[in-house]
């Protein structure tokens, strides 16, 4: 389902929306509501000898499948401290030397509801690697080169968008 199907009605007055234009704009109340993106913050964590970690999800969307840690920022945070966060939580890892890479807009398909998301990617290291571990959402942990990665095993396009920053070449 696609958010503006879950806007049938004006949330204020409750009046039928009548249309699909985003903005949504209630024609009975004037209510205002914008479409905009959610936020995800995900980083290549670089180990000294050049190898990245990639998780592997254990959730839908892409259940299998290559992707980096990170995750949504909840309100109120910096994309930064979203990722700090999100690195935490789903590898018990403390991210250092963070630097932006790139941004890619993506969808994100959770409980029949597809959201649009703008992902921001960065490259970091992390201290002490060695006591990285799968938490929470992660199935499995594999530090492979970035430039041996099979685009084709990244969970999301955005991912791939990622990779081919990272590594120079052209994206996809």
């Amino acid at each position: 389902m696609d958010p503006f199907r879950l806007f049938a009605y004006c949330p204020r007055c409750g009046i039928p929306r009548g249309t699909r234009e985003a903005p949504f704009r209630c024609a009975g109340c004037g209510f205002l509501y914008y479409f905009n993106p959610a936020v995800a913050a995900a980083a290549f964590l670089l180990a000294p000898d050049g190898r990245g970690l990639f998780i592997r999800r254990a959730k839908e969307p892409a259940r299998g499948k290559l992707a980096l840690a990170g995750g949504f920022v909840d309100i109120g945070e910096t994309a930064e401290g979203g990722l700090r966060r999100e690195v935490r939580e789903e590898v018990g890892l403390e991210v250092e030397n963070l630097r932006f890479l790139c941004s890619s807009p993506n969808v994100y398909l959770y409980q029949g509801v597809t959201y649009p998301v703008l992902d921001l990617f960065f490259v970091a290291t992390a201290g002490a690697i060695e006591s990285a571990r799968a938490l929470d959402g992660v199935a499995g942990l594999e530090w492979i080169p970035p430039g041996e990665v099979d685009p084709g095993e990244l969970a999301f396009p955005s991912l791939r968008v990622a990779l081919s920053a990272l590594l120079g070449r052209p994206t996809p």
